[in-house]
């Protein structure tokens, strides 16, 4: 078993889900930094122990899905408020597309109402492959997220894109029938950068609609 993958990109086979169980026949896809398409990712931000204040009160507005995960689960935002309104919506909906993956593989459903909220199309369809290969393992992902060095940009009212880092070196998969946590070491490939694209939705929701990532990205290492 290798470390969380989340979704991981092939120069030829475009979007593919990559589950972090080598049991599951995943695998780890392309990890090398190849893909020139992704920029960015390279502005500091300050520490933030849980999720920001924006995404909390996002997360309570009215027909969201309540995102409840399990104790073991933690995460870490280094994306403060920008002053602009509109990336900062972006976001604080960012914060939440991603726990509520988490959750979809916490409750073992890969039709998690929580995570259908905010993926549309392609990338929802990635994220149900993904979910499914963790139910078909009887396992779910547990530790803490770090995520960081986030690069906004909007294009009209309602079109935007997020390209951020991830640190997965204190994040692990359990197993649910033995409880039996998988514990890594931390290498280069620990860290993944991500590239999303999201429109504004009829809901007010900043969606996913197509996301790939490089692990072991030159840009994601400390």
């Amino acid at each position: 078993m290798t470390r969380r993958s989340r979704l991981l990109t092939t120069a030829t086979a475009g979007v593919t889900a990559a589950l972090l169980l080598a049991g599951c026949g995943g695998g780890d896809g392309d990890k090398s930094d190849s893909n020139s398409k992704i920029a960015g990712a390279d502005t500091g931000a300050s520490a933030s122990a849980s999720a920001s204040p924006s995404a909390s009160a996002s997360a309570a507005e009215s027909g969201r899905p309540k995102i409840e995960l399990p104790s073991d689960l933690s995460y870490t935002f280094e994306w403060p408020k920008t002053g602009n309104d509109v990336k900062d919506a972006v976001l604080a909906d960012s914060e939440q597309n991603i726990k509520s993956v988490d959750l979809a593989i916490a409750n073992q459903d890969p039709l998690d109402k929580a995570y259908r909220y905010y993926f549309e199309g392609e990338a929802a369809a990635q994220i149900q492959t993904y979910v499914q290969a963790y139910v078909k393992a009887k396992a779910r992902t547990t530790g803490h997220f770090r995520y960081y060095d986030p690069v906004v940009d909007v294009s009209g009212s309602d079109q935007a894109s997020l390209v951020y880092c991830e640190d997965q070196g204190k994040a692990y998969d359990l197993y649910l029938k033995t409880k039996k946590v998988n514990k890594t070491s931390v290498t280069k490939d620990s860290y993944v950068l991500y590239s999303t694209q999201l429109h504004k939705n009829d809901k007010g929701v900043w969606a996913v609609e197509k996301l790939m990532s490089v692990r072991g990205s030159s840009k994601c290492q400390p």
